[in-house]
């Protein structure tokens, strides 16, 4: 038991070394510690943004997802306002007024669960293509059999069929099973 704990725990600083953003850059006001190949690598996609966490797989990206609240990087570049209203976040939030407290909020992140989670109303959308595409499919349809088929036999009129089953009583087709043996051909009508 122990030799496994000693094992699994070196596994665990192995891997936290080769990390490429320090644990300090999230507990203190420093910016994550990289290096100058990775800040090269990350550089052109993030701008001047400051990675604050590991994000998705360490990739330092933003998304605003509820699965995975705390993003890498902020959502709002690093500007000389929004530095200042960091650095005065550091004291007490009581000296702070309700909208500086939403701006910190925003400099962080773009949406609040109530925003990720409140509908969208793709529904809509989704509802109105799919009625159009029914609608098209039966105009198309309707256009088909005006114009591409042919027009319907004769042979499948009510008055044919009722002329074929009485020419197929009166030859007495399949007397056994069929039509034939359903009729009464001393009273000449149809069996009960």
């Amino acid at each position: 038991m122990n030799r496994q704990l000693v094992k699994s725990i070196g596994n665990l600083t192995a891997r936290l070394s080769r990390c490429q953003i320090s644990t300090s850059a999230v507990l203190g006001n420093q910016s994550a510690v990289l290096s100058q190949e990775a800040r090269d690598k990350i550089h052109p996609r993030i701008g001047n943004r400051e990675i604050v966490g590991f994000g998705i797989n360490g990739s330092a990206s933003y998304f605003d997802i509820p699965e995975i609240p705390f993003p890498a990087i902020r959502f709002k570049e690093s500007t000389g306002e929004n530095l200042a209203l960091l650095n005065k976040q550091t004291a007490d939030w009581k000296t702070l007024t309700l909208q500086e407290k939403k701006e910190l909020y925003r400099i962080s992140f773009c949406q609040t669960y109530a925003e990720m989670h409140a509908p969208t109303g793709d529904w809509k959308r989704i509802l109105s293509l799919f009625l159009m595409s029914c609608s098209l499919t039966g105009w198309i349809i309707i256009w088909m059999k005006l114009y591409v088929y042919p027009p319907v036999p004769h042979s499948l009129t009510q008055e044919w069929q009722d002329a074929m089953l009485e020419k197929m009583i009166a030859q007495r087709v399949n007397p056994v099973e069929g039509v034939s043996s359903q009729y009464d051909y001393e009273n000449e009508r149809w069996k009960n």
